[in-house]
């Protein structure tokens, strides 16, 4: 035995190399084996047994949600992290014998895990699957806000969604797009044709096409599906013939602005009209247009169940703007011919594009297509995308080149100026925060910005310039026109295209014209970003382009483009 030990000693010696790796073997043999011991024989602990501070931290604990949002309203946790111990080992214990309650005490790979599996079992308890149902682009089985998108749609993201808007239903449609609604206005259909899975979900089903995968949120609170977010319109006078313009008509002699809402808001209608003690729902519409507001106080009648708001009279009413989104204009597709002529939708980068597209489709019904590629934008849900520009699949395509080459092969154009100081500033933003994002304060103070000044103002001007030069049939429209006048101008718009402008479709727009997509303003510094030199050079651009329009007899730019 001793000249055996010997000679294996005398091995090793001769080769430290394979002498290091048997250790380096044997170390993590005995670590697995100690791994293995914490999983296995573990006692059961008992609901009662676990420590009530993992209830209580399960409950405070931040989900993940899209953008900002976290969950609001009317969902609280069981606390199921009790079993926590069991299923992890030993260590996931406290000194004191009770479970560790924040999962940042894990580490690693385990808090992952453990985080998502907690997250998972909360779902559960936050919304009840109820069915697979047939869906409509015409008519939606659920008739609420939507939102989209195309790579990390999850079921809980959508639950969350609606329930912080207080809805009582979310829906996942073509593994991607998410839709609430109060009730479901649809069929049930056979569970085998919701066989789409989630874009940022594997193994999870979000509907099909043109079928939803339906959820009732089972704890949103009563208070939070009423009145919450219903939004002010305005004072209007009554319309002419009322029963085509506001066709449900109901008395209410306790009347309150929560109560009309609530109604119009069962009625699947996105308008509530308060006329003194009746409640008028419906749609906006050329009889109803809500674009003659009245002063407010001919509506200052008080409302009867409630001293402190007013409910309007019979002659002039409040209106407010409910949950339920006006469907007329949500469908879009791919133009079903292919299209003769390439119309550009151009503009300096920051001058509202992206906005400009979500308009355009829901006013037309059809994709706008686009000279680039941004994932992130397919991904929000503009399908066209991919396309490519030649396609001749989309009714626009977005474009920021000003060259003359690539001008010229447009057949025509939208070109949409906006005031310098904001466009360059919204760009520096998407530059260095993103679509939606804000640049950081150190990119402000740095020399980020006035390198992005110097490079970005003259391109702002000659953009502009190249477009009237070279382009050959040219519509020119301000950002800040279409902000303040969307229907006219979105109208003017719509004709280039060579759609047939619908009013209504366009009062439908009107009513939800921010969309999901779009920066929710300019955050404010606490200076102006803009030295005299850069507003001496910015002005001088102004002037250049101002004349350009003039000279085609075309309205200059707004007073507002020279706020220095």
């Amino acid at each position: 035995m001793a000249k055996l030990w010997f000679k294996f000693q005398r091995y090793f010696r001769r080769k430290p190399v394979r002498f290091f790796t048997f250790l380096v073997l044997y170390l993590t043999a005995g670590s697995l084996v100690f791994l293995h011991s914490g999983f296995v024989g573990q006692p059961a602990i008992s609901q009662s047994q676990a420590s009530p501070a993992a209830g209580v931290q399960a409950e405070g604990a931040e989900l993940p949600f899209l953008g900002d949002l976290h969950l609001g309203r009317g969902f609280r946790d069981t606390g199921e992290a009790s079993n926590t111990a069991r299923r992890y080992g030993p260590w996931f214990k406290g000194k004191d014998g009770s479970e560790r309650a924040k999962l940042g005490d894990y580490g690693g790979a385990w808090s992952r895990a453990l985080k998502g599996r907690i997250v998972r079992e909360k779902e559960e308890e936050r919304a009840k699957y109820i069915g697979c149902y047939l869906d409509d682009t015409q008519s939606r089985a659920l008739r609420g806000v939507s939102f989209f998108d195309y790579k990390k749609m999850t079921i809980f993201r959508c639950q969350d969604n609606c329930a912080e808007r207080g809805y009582l239903y979310a829906g996942l449609e073509f593994g991607a797009e998410c839709y609430c609604g109060h009730k479901i206005q649809a069929t049930n259909v056979s569970e085998a044709e919701c066989d789409m899975e989630c874009k940022g979900e594997r193994g999870s089903v979000c509907g099909g096409a043109n079928r939803l995968s339906v959820f009732r949120l089972q704890l949103a609170q009563e208070s939070a599906r009423r009145y919450g977010s219903a939004v002010f319109r305005g004072c209007f006078r009554r319309p002419d013939n009322l029963s085509l313009a506001l066709p449900v008509t109901a008395a209410m002699p306790n009347m309150s602005v929560d109560k009309c809402v609530d109604l119009c808001t069962e009625k699947e209608y996105p308008l509530a009209a308060l006329a003194g003690t009746a409640c008028h729902c419906g749609f906006p519409t050329t009889r109803f247009p809500l674009h003659e507001r009245e002063d407010e106080q001919l509506c200052a009648q008080k409302c009867s169940a409630e001293e402190f708001e007013s409910c309007g009279t019979p002659r002039y009413f409040i209106v407010y703007q409910t949950q339920v989104q006006d469907n007329r204009c949500m469908d879009r597709r791919f133009l079903p011919a292919k299209s003769k002529q390439l119309i550009a939708l151009a503009s300096f980068p920051g001058a509202g594009n992206t906005w400009a597209r979500h308009l355009i489709e829901l006013a037309t019904g059809f994709y706008t297509g686009s000279y680039y590629f941004d994932g992130s934008l397919y991904n929000k849900g503009f399908k066209g995308e991919r396309d490519h520009w030649r396609s001749g699949r989309t009714i626009c395509i977005k474009t920021h080149e000003s060259g003359q080459k690539e001008i010229e092969a447009f057949d025509a154009a939208i070109l949409l100026i906006r005031n310098p100081y904001k466009a360059l500033m919204a760009e520096f933003n998407r530059k260095y925060g993103g679509h939606i994002g804000f640049a950081a304060h150190a990119h402000w103070k740095g020399k980020e910005w006035p390198e992005f000044v110097r490079n970005y103002a003259p391109w702002w001007a000659t953009h502009t310039l190249d477009w009237l030069k070279f382009g050959k049939k040219v519509l020119v429209v301000h950002f800040e026109d279409l902000k303040r006048d969307l229907f006219v101008q979105l109208g003017r718009m719509v004709s280039l295209l060579g759609v047939a402008v619908r009013e209504d479709r366009l009062l439908c727009v009107e009513s939800q014209k921010d969309g999901n997509f779009k920066r929710s303003g300019l955050r404010k510094l606490e200076y102006d970003p803009y030295t005299a030199d850069m507003q001496k050079v910015i002005s001088a651009y102004i002037k250049m382009v101002d004349a350009a329009l003039k000279g085609r007899n075309l309205t200059g730019v707004p007073d507002d483009y020279y706020p220095r």
